[in-house]
């Protein structure tokens, strides 16, 4: 099943987990504390209102990764940055189905689109997340973007625990990214 056919049979939270994994996967990208986003992952598990988890995140993440940080890595990485904090900014403040699943779509072509515009092996290519043969670090995030709504399908809210564990392992894998990037472009006086 394709990523676009799991996201269109996901339920209310399977999709907000599948918008919010994507967010903190890329959350290297703002220099946020990853911690900021549990509080979100734990009203997915307990079904309560995430929109003050919310409001609070923004505050402290929507000012990082400003310009700086977003002409550290080129214009690819200031691009990304601003699809990151996008993200964050569009994320619905009420958890309907409705809604989250407009954002959790944004999600997954923002995701894919920011790992293609760091992904090394991407340069040149319009559009690497649509491509038959996508670089690794896009075949990475759409096989855990796959991961995170069969987790969430099989196992419902027992499997946002799985989910945070692969949303961690490419937030990890993005950091190394973004870090390999900075000192690069430090090393050529970028």
């Amino acid at each position: 099943m394709s990523l676009e056919e799991r996201i269109a049979r996901a339920d209310e939270r399977g999709l907000a987990a599948s918008g919010l994994a994507c967010l903190d996967r890329c959350l290297p990208l703002l220099d946020g504390d990853e911690e900021l986003l549990r509080p979100l992952w734990g009203s997915l598990a307990d079904g309560s209102d995430w929109s003050a988890f919310l409001e609070k995140a923004r505050g402290a993440l929507l000012g990082l990764g400003g310009e700086e940080a977003a002409g550290a890595g080129g214009d690819g990485h200031a691009e990304a940055v601003r699809l990151v904090a996008h993200l964050l900014d569009t994320a619905p403040a009420e958890r309907t189905a409705e809604a989250v699943r407009s954002w959790a779509e944004s999600c997954s072509a923002v995701s894919l689109r920011v790992h293609g515009l760091l992904d090394p092996a991407a340069e040149g290519a319009p559009d690497p997340a649509g491509t038959e043969d996508p670089p690794p670090l896009v075949a990475a995030e759409l096989r855990r973007q796959i991961t995170v709504l069969e987790l969430l399908e099989g196992h419902g809210k027992q499997g946002l625990r799985r989910a945070l564990d692969v949303s961690g392992e490419g937030r990890r894998v993005l950091r190394a990214v973004v870090s390999r990037r900075a000192r690069g472009n430090a090393e050529s006086g970028v």
